[in-house]
């Protein structure tokens, strides 16, 4: 299935949690990002449960340090 990550196109595994997501595409900690599917964020707890759907788009918002 295809989804838009950061507007960017992925092909991912037709059952994919925002987790396995995270491990196939961003390969970097997860302490510290924010995500959100469709503009709706979705709690870290749920994370590994939630699955994902053709289509859908996520924004992984990283925090940074700054003032």
């Amino acid at each position: 299935m295809e989804v838009t990550i950061n507007n960017q196109n992925y092909q991912l595994n037709e059952s994919c949690s925002i987790e396995q997501m995270l491990t196939a595409v961003i390969s970097t900690e997860t302490n510290g990002i924010a995500i959100a599917v469709n503009q709706t964020i979705i709690s870290k707890s749920v994370w590994d449960s939630y699955l994902l759907n053709p289509g859908d788009q996520v924004i992984v918002i990283k925090a940074t340090q700054g003032g």
